[in-house]
């Protein structure tokens, strides 16, 4: 019997090569397989990380039965249908957001994945920082008492000019939702997870500031676009927003509001989540992520150091490096592939991760939000 599973790595642009370097770090996992449209950036990371095998057409990698599973990270417009064509291999599946470029894509994956009993994941990696998983443990035990007001922001200016560009940009490649579905969806997908509330209406208002970008005409990598001189671009029209903007209510009680902007001057990626209680607050900022706010009325406010000893026992083992040792965004993909890997050796394990039917949620969500910019109205949520 095989003591250690074998993967194979779909997509190698920049959050491939993220799975690449935290598949190394979990212990019994090889990656034997990349697939991808670029050989020539495959074959490159093929020699760094000692991979063997690279192919250019993906379906070749899903006939080795000798694959385990597989890491989807090309981009989302071809998320549903590899998702697809590995569970009908019998692969267990990890997928990067969105699932999808639809809910009805996504609903029929979830489907899928249940009737062939793989496990599957869509990889909503935030929420697994240690102080993420801090506050929804305070929840869970009553600390902040009733929800009342969840808020944030994710601000970020990566394309802020605009001779910024990436293949997002394009809505072909992309799906119609840009920044919401982007970055959006990890807001929503840790304000539910920390509050265990559901958003069940919500309000939008999307905009997109540069209604034509400059394309350079040679391929750039994802954030290597302000590095570059502006000597060789055609202009393109923009059909997906920069920002958005979304007042939500959570249930009969429990209101918020949140932002999520890929236009913010010097905001380079910040994660801001405010959750407030009847009884405290607690306030996490993705630029700042060993750091956790807490407030009170009537004593004073605090600030908790990442220090596995002074989380709550089911969040101390999110933190793997002792206080004082910073853990950021590269170790959350490490938790969530140590846990989905676990639940592959262990077929009687609960599942302690984001699955398909998380990433069915967001994208549910996201149409919600397509449909009330559009109308200019409060618009309920599907439950899915």
């Amino acid at each position: 019997m095989r003591t250690r599973l074998k993967t194979a790595l779909l997509g190698t642009g920049f959050v491939g090569r993220v799975h690449l370097e935290n598949l190394r770090r979990i212990g019994q996992v090889d990656v034997t397989a990349l697939g991808t449209a670029d050989p020539d950036q495959a074959h490159k990371l093929a020699a760094e990380f000692g991979i063997g095998r690279v192919e250019t057409d993906y379906r070749r990698i899903l006939e080795d039965r000798e694959i385990d599973a597989v890491h989807i990270c090309t981009p989302n417009s071809f998320h549903a249908a590899i998702a697809s064509d590995a569970l009908l291999a019998g692969k267990h599946v990890l997928c990067e957001k969105p699932l999808a470029t639809s809910a009805e894509a996504a609903r029929q994956l979830v489907a899928l994945a249940a009737e062939k009993k793989l496990r599957n994941c869509t990889c909503h990696n935030l929420r697994f920082y240690p102080l993420v998983q801090q506050m929804r443990r305070m929840r869970e035990s009553g600390e902040l008492g009733e929800i009342l007001v969840v808020q944030g922001t994710y601000s970020q200016d990566w394309l802020f000019l605009d001779t910024d560009w990436n293949w997002r940009l394009d809505s072909k490649e992309n799906g119609p939702s840009r920044t919401m579905a982007d970055i959006g969806s990890h807001w929503c997908d840790m304000a539910e997870h920390v509050t265990g509330l559901r958003i069940t209406s919500l309000c939008a208002d999307l905009q997109t500031f540069h209604k034509m970008r400059k394309q350079p005409k040679s391929p750039i990598e994802t954030f290597a676009g302000k590095l570059l001189t502006a000597e060789d671009y055609h202009e393109v029209p923009i059909d997906t927003e920069d920002f958005g903007a979304m007042v939500f209510r959570m249930g009969d009680r429990t209101r918020g509001g949140f932002t999520a902007s890929q236009v913010s001057a010097g905001r380079k990626n910040r994660l801001n989540l405010e959750v407030y209680g009847s009884k405290a607050g607690v306030a996490w900022d993705g630029e700042r992520p060993n750091e956790l706010w807490i407030g009170k009325r009537n004593a004073p406010n605090q600030t908790l150091l990442k220090d596995p000893s002074l989380l709550e026992p089911q969040a101390r083992c999110y933190a793997d490096l002792p206080g004082g040792h910073a853990e950021g965004y590269a170790d959350t993909f490490k938790q969530v592939f140590r846990r989905f890997y676990q639940s592959i050796e262990d077929p009687g394990a609960e599942p302690e991760y984001p699955q398909f039917a998380d990433g069915l949620r967001q994208l549910t969500v996201v149409e919600s939000e397509l449909e009330s910019s559009r109308t200019h109205a409060w618009v309920e949520v599907p439950k899915s």
